[in-house]
């Protein structure tokens, strides 16, 4: 029985919704906790927007150590105020909220709220919150996250290179020469990726040891390549088949050699097509973590550095969260660069 025309249209809507909402609600909590202080990203219920700065309310009272402050901060969640801090040093107050609450206040900025209050007194007032505490912190104390950051580009720009020069060659010749077990040959290049990569990875340990690349970023390259090639190969196939081979020989017949109108016309005209490739090859490599984790030991990637922040003992979810999103920053940067390419390769102006 056929449903009628608005249920089906409905029902996609539905479909279309969910998905948006599987994909978007998870980026949208990650996007949040990497503005979260240590206090609201775990506390329960999560607060769904981060807050932007902190009211404190503080009672000035005696104790055996002298006169002490007690401090509370408004939970908005609740609606009311909660303790969290009893001291009477003014470096445990800017520790704390350096820490905890991701403010950044000197000692004279919490003596001056504090002036003048005398055992029995309460009073509020309220501080800033530094919305990019956790991006500073992250590169602060986490080992090797610049370096890293940096070493991840570089293997990514590497593996490019690689798989773009074979994997564009390899794809031309599937394209414009015609031989014995040319379609044997187009589905053995596809092999390699039907493999897993870390059970690939484990004799690539032994390999790029002997040949003394083992902890190198052109050695997990050529290991990223190996898949990358494949894939390049076949989508440049594609693109190649669907140009004119009749523009190449007009060009030879006015006595350009073959190398020359390869790179004058046939690859300009394939760019959409590599950009396509390279945008596959980047996220291949900038997102990959277990393979880097096997391959690298002094000199990890990035992403490794993240894991290691998840799964460490000093790790907040507030701080991989925002070395979550700093992985986000090359990969758009890098999409907006080939945007125009794929674009035209999609068909749009």
């Amino acid at each position: 029985m056929s449903l009628p025309k608005p249920v089906k249209k409905s029902l996609f809507y539905i479909f279309i919704t969910c998905i948006c909402v599987v994909i978007i609600v998870p980026v949208f909590f990650l996007i949040t906790t990497s503005f979260m202080s240590n206090n609201e990203a775990y506390t329960y219920p999560l607060p769904i927007i981060p807050a932007f700065s902190y009211k404190f309310e503080v009672k000035k009272h005696p104790s055996k150590y002298g006169d002490s402050y007690f401090i509370s901060t408004y939970n908005s969640t609740l609606d009311k105020y909660e303790g969290v801090l009893d001291t009477n040093s003014i470096g445990q107050i800017k520790t704390y909220f350096r820490q905890q609450l991701s403010v950044e206040v000197t000692d004279q900025e919490i003596k001056e709220k504090l002036k003048g209050m005398v055992n029995g007194d309460v009073r509020n007032f309220s501080f800033r919150k530094s919305l990019l505490y956790n991006y500073a912190t992250f590169f602060n104390v986490v080992r090797d996250a610049v370096p890293a950051f940096f070493r991840s580009i570089l293997v990514a720009c590497i593996t490019i290179a690689i798989s773009l020069t074979l994997g564009s060659m390899c794809g031309y010749a599937f394209a414009r020469y015609f031989y014995k077990g040319k379609d044997i040959s187009k589905i053995s290049v596809l092999f390699v990726r039907m493999f897993p990569g870390v059970a690939l990875a484990v004799p690539m340990v032994l390999i790029l040891t002997a040949m003394g690349l083992f902890d190198n970023p052109f050695g997990l390259s050529l290991v990223y390549s190996v898949g990358a090639i494949a894939l390049t190969a076949w989508i440049t196939s594609s693109i190649f088949i669907a140009l004119p081979v009749e523009l190449e020989e007009a060009c030879q017949v006015f006595g350009a050699s073959k190398l020359r109108v390869f790179w004058k016309i046939t690859l300009p005209l394939a760019l959409p097509g590599l950009a396509a490739s390279t945008m596959y090859i980047f996220l291949g490599s900038w997102n990959e973590v277990l393979i880097a984790m096997l391959l690298t030991q002094n000199n990890p990637t990035f992403p490794v550095v993240v894991f290691n922040t998840l799964m460490g003992a000093s790790g907040e979810v507030n701080l991989v969260a925002a070395g979550g999103i700093v992985m986000f920053i090359p990969a758009i940067v890098f999409m907006l660069i080939v945007k125009k390419y794929l674009k035209t390769m999609w068909g749009n102006t």
